[in-house]
């Protein structure tokens, strides 16, 4: 498949979908953006997409549709980035799934164990997944903040039984033009690794209503992200999951124990955060909108649930979260104290820990 011959089309044209998309437009590809933010498209269409980096600003002129406007549409599309919010998978794959062919396939540039609500829809033969070392934000219509540039942004993309598809290939070979992208043979595990990563910096940065840098200055809130770290770790391996090497490191750098969760935080803390790099979640709740909660803390809290046990860290700083979306607290330092009391008794650890758990893959929803 020649990428260039390639219709391509990325449903969500938020922060990162957008900045890959322009990053992909830029290079010559047939791409289009997709999204239900109506402002954003009219700016877009008016004046291009602004992608503003640390050592530059581009401008982009590139294809933008509102989302109601699938519907009007009748050519097929080869690859679908899909990069909506977590709780909004299936709706975005059911409204797509008209304009696929037979080969098309679906790349889920979010967060979290999306890949499995993916091929449910569309069929495991068409489903991709992918993990992203990226950061950026976007808060006015038409102009996106991107943190990295292409040059320190990292991916990499799969499929579920890791066979290399001319697709596959295809689907790499155009997120290149958008940083350096890897093929992983279990990109179950790949995003896994990922989500290990999201589990301390997510929630508990984004309940303080300040920067992920900022938040992990704070007294014992390292000590807060590292036990959630910690439970999430062990829940992958009780889960059968490998663990791999991410955001550009080597199997060299992959210890075999607890401290690799520990180690990817402080990747995410070294490579893709700037002092005022605020996570998805606090961006989400700035907006005024739900945030993802069920895609980090609650999945782990959900899983330990049916594997057997419990997830007390993650479980406390999910309800924390929940609180906030009721409305009954706000994003706010003030809320350090509630995090702080999450570890300032022993925190028991997850049943089976102490059991060597069987090395087998099972579906993790």
């Amino acid at each position: 498949m020649a990428d260039r011959n390639l219709r391509i089309a990325v449903l969500g044209a938020g922060a990162n979908g957008a900045s890959i998309g322009a990053d992909m437009a830029r290079a010559g590809l047939d791409v289009s953006l997709i999204d239900q933010w109506p402002a954003h498209i009219e700016a877009i269409r008016a004046n291009g997409l602004t992608v503003e980096m640390p050592d530059r600003t581009e401008v982009t002129e590139i294809p933008a549709f509102h989302l109601c406007e699938v519907a009007e549409m009748r050519e097929p599309f080869d690859i679908v980035f899909l990069s909506t919010k977590t709780y909004d998978t299936r709706w975005s794959v059911q409204l797509i799934t008209p304009l696929l062919h037979d080969s098309s396939v679906v790349v889920g540039l979010q967060n979290g164990m999306t890949i499995d609500d993916v091929a449910d829809i569309v069929g495991p033969e068409r489903t991709i997944g992918a993990v992203l070392g990226i950061a950026a934000n976007v808060f006015e219509p038409g102009h996106v903040v991107r943190q990295v540039a292409p040059e320190g942004t990292w991916f990499t993309v799969g499929t579920l039984d890791g066979t290399r598809t001319p697709q596959l290939e295809a689907v790499a070979a155009a997120m290149a033009h958008a940083g350096t992208t890897e093929i992983s043979d279990d990109i179950r595990s790949s995003k896994w690794m990922k989500l290990i990563a999201n589990i301390p910096e997510m929630l508990p940065s984004a309940i303080l209503g300040v920067p992920l840098l900022t938040a992990v200055q704070q007294r014992d809130m390292r000590r807060v992200m590292d036990a959630a770290s910690r439970e999430a770790y062990r829940l992958a391996i009780d889960a059968g999951i490998t663990m791999l090497p991410i955001f550009g490191k080597t199997a060299d750098e992959v210890p075999d124990s607890e401290q690799y969760a520990l180690d990817l935080l402080d990747k995410v803390l070294e490579s893709y955060s700037l002092p005022d790099t605020r996570v998805a979640v606090l961006q989400d709740w700035q907006k005024g909108r739900r945030a993802e909660l069920d895609g980090f803390n609650g999945y782990i809290v959900r899983l330990r649930e049916r594997l057997g046990g419990e997830a007390p860290v993650n479980a406390a700083i999910l309800e924390i979260g929940e609180r906030i979306e009721r409305g009954e607290l706000v994003p706010s330092l003030a809320n350090v104290e509630l995090m702080r009391a999450i570890v300032r008794e022993p925190v028991p650890v997850s049943a089976r820990t102490d059991q060597k758990p069987e090395q087998k893959r099972m579906p993790l929803q």
